[in-house]
Order: C-alpha cells, then structure tokens, then sequence
C-alpha cells in the first residue's frame, strides 16, 4: 500500500507536466511560427518479486515472474516542426517558409539563433530585423528611398528605387536545416540555438538542399491544433484524477489496517 501511495504520486506529478505543455501550447496559439511541444513519457523501475525463468522445480521454470512497476516519469519534451498554416498579410517583408528551414539571427551577443518567424521589419538604418530589433544574418538593408521590396523564391531581396526602372538587389536571405531540429533549445522570443543534440547548422539558398522556399507576403502560424490540445488537456485532466483516486484508496486501506485492533 505504501508502494501504491508513492506510484501514484508520481502519476500525478507526470501529469502536471503534461499540463504544463499542454498549457504553454495552448498560450502560443496564435504565436507565429510557433511548433507545438508534445510530452512524452516512460516507466520508471520495477520491483522484482520473482524473477522471471527462475527454478520452480528441478525441472520446471518460472514462466513470467512477478514485477511491480513504481510508476511514471517525463522522459522527454519534443518540438513537433509540422508546418502550420499559412496567413496572407500582403506586407512586404513578411515572409514564410515552405518546407524545412529557420532564418538565422545576429543575436545581440553576436552568436546565432535561428527563427521560423518570418515577421521582419526595417530599423531606423533600413536593416531588416526581426520584432526585437536583432538583423537577419547575412544582414540586407533596404535603401530608404526604395518604394517596393520584392522577395524571390530563393531568397533574392530586391527593391525599386525611386527615378529607377530598373530592380536593385540588396543582398539574399538564406536558411538553414539541421540534422536533428527536436535537438534544438527554445529561448523564448521565437528563437532557437543550436546543441550538440541538434547538430551544427548547415545554411544554403532556399529551394536548394532540401531546404524549403520563401513566400513573400505570408506568414506561418502556430501548428498548434487546438481541438488535439484540448482533448489531450481532457486525457491528462482525468488521468491526474485517477492516480489522486489510487492514492486515495491506498490511503483508506491504510486507515483499514491501523484500525484492526481497538
């Protein structure tokens, strides 16, 4: 019964950080191109009563044995890069990826992260940089006197210069893939960098190496499926209950086995 108390307890902490994720996907789901979290989980150790094929007789063996499992725990948190769905903004300079790939980012200590929010904007100097202020990385920046930005498959940014007929390009936007994008560690702010898990980053043109093409005038979404997320905050709500009931129950035969003698 004691067994039973501590199991269950850790069914229910298992389940609060179902929640948790569960929670932090449902708060992004209008966050773009933010990649839903899923919660995965795996048995703890089990107590061997009676190991199993051990001597029954001098001829027979045990068949299965006893074992009884301790329980549950978070085994990992893995980012789902689905691909969400695709919004038209009509803005110049948002932009979206189809297919695999993120933005590399100049971040302010001068490493690189890397994005799938496609929400660029110009600095007080023209430079394209993200809601933060941090600049793509090969930096581009938009003359001031251009009066159209025209952004290629590939990635060629172009600009229509006032007196000009002809199309100016001021630099090219380039993506990069890795070998294990779940390895990837989430900072905040829609970036990522890169671990050891992860591997390194390997950058090429867009439409190129697997890598997908740019979309100008679109944005990519949060993949976050809400109906999914709310039957699995259904799942882990009731799961949650029923290890609470389990302690319950082991609490009461424990209040049955102290009250024996009276």
């Amino acid at each position: 019964m004691i067994r039973a108390l501590w199991t269950a307890a850790s069914g229910m902490q298992a389940q609060q950080k179902n929640i948790d994720v569960v929670a932090n996907n449902l708060a992004n789901v209008n966050t773009t191109g933010f990649k839903r979290s899923r919660a995965d989980f795996q048995d703890l150790m089990y107590q061997n009563l009676k190991s199993t094929g051990s001597p029954a007789t001098s001829t027979t063996q045990v068949p299965t044995g006893i074992q009884i499992g301790l329980g549950s725990r978070l085994a990992a948190v893995s980012k789902m890069f689905t691909s969400g769905d695709f919004t038209q903004t009509g803005n110049e300079l948002d932009i979206a990826i189809e297919g695999d790939g993120f933005f590399p980012i100049t971040l302010p200590d001068g490493t690189t992260g890397y994005t799938r929010a496609g929400a660029f904007k110009r600095d007080s100097t023209g430079q394209v940089v993200t809601s933060d202020g941090n600049p793509l990385s090969p930096s581009i920046t938009i003359p001031s006197n251009a009066t159209k930005i025209n952004i290629g498959n590939d990635g060629t940014v172009s600009v229509q210069q006032a007196g000009q007929n002809a199309a100016t390009t001021v630099g090219s936007i380039q993506l990069a893939s890795f070998a294990n994008p779940s390895g990837l560690s989430s900072q905040g702010k829609n970036i990522y960098l890169p671990t050891d898990a992860s591997g390194t980053a390997t950058t090429g043109t867009p439409g190129q190496s697997g890598l997908g093409s740019i979309a100008q005038g679109l944005l990519e979404m949060s993949n976050v499926n809400v109906a999914e997320e709310m039957v699995n905050m259904i799942v882990g709500q009731r799961a949650y209950e029923i290890n609470s009931k389990a302690v319950q129950a082991s609490d009461e035969m424990l209040q049955t086995a102290n009250n024996l003698r009276r």
